[in-house]
């Protein structure tokens, strides 16, 4: 690849496939594939760890500003986020970890600290970026812009079927149901980088489409726009 790194941003609500379509469209593109999500679900887990009240914006701030945060590109194209050296388990998805994940992620220098690391990684390597401000906040410019949406009933499904999959089924789809709207709502709604779409993105519905259709939707836009030869 020539010119500049290839960065394209997958935002959207939690449950509409985003991290299945990135990392396979990363594969087809042969670029990293960044789960910013992760990122923050591993201050999150510091935050735990640590006993930080999480709605102590100045002490989350300042643990962000310190954490010993690697982004690390495996072989197959992933980048694995290592939080103390370690590379992060599947303790950071506990629903106690999402819910910590989702409150903190609103502070400002939380954010700052993010971005800085998501742009210094994709804009040297590219990458296949998804998250709820990629396009908005985090790289604004690339002409690469997704926007996945599906309806609410789909993505609880979805998200209890993973859980199961997972042995996490520890909530029901009611409560689940509770869960996603609530997070949805504070997504939307935060007064740092909330989660927006706007005339920059194509919007790509994935409840009526399979994961293969909605990767070849992308792929074609994109090839679109990048220059022949």
């Amino acid at each position: 690849m020539t010119g500049q790194p290839l960065v394209v941003a997958i935002d959207g609500t939690s449950g509409v496939g985003k991290s299945t379509v990135a990392r396979r469209l990363a594969l087809v593109l042969d670029v990293p594939y960044l789960e910013t999500g992760a990122m923050y679900r591993a201050l999150g887990l510091k935050v735990d760890q640590m006993g930080v009240d999480p709605a102590n914006r100045e002490t989350v701030e300042a643990l962000a500003s310190d954490l010993d945060l690697v982004l690390r590109r495996n072989p197959d194209g992933t980048v694995e986020v290592l939080l103390d050296g370690r590379r992060l388990g599947e303790e950071a998805r506990q629903p106690r970890i999402s819910e910590i994940t989702s409150s903190i992620s609103t502070y400002p220098g939380v954010r700052r600290v993010m971005v800085a690391h998501q742009r210094s990684f994709a804009e040297s390597a590219g990458a296949v970026v998804e998250g709820r401000d990629i396009g908005t906040k985090v790289f604004p410019d690339t002409p690469h812009k997704f926007f996945l949406q599906a309806p609410l009933a789909t993505r609880v499904r979805r998200r209890l079927q993973q859980l199961e999959e997972s042995g996490r089924s520890n909530l029901s789809a009611d409560e689940l149901m509770r869960e996603v709207s609530e997070r949805d709502e504070r997504d939307s709604t935060r007064a740092e980088s909330p989660l927006t779409v706007n005339s920059s993105y194509r919007i790509v519905d994935t409840g009526s489409r399979s994961i293969e259709e909605v990767v070849q939707v992308i792929l074609e836009e994109i090839r679109q726009l990048l220059p022949s030869g």
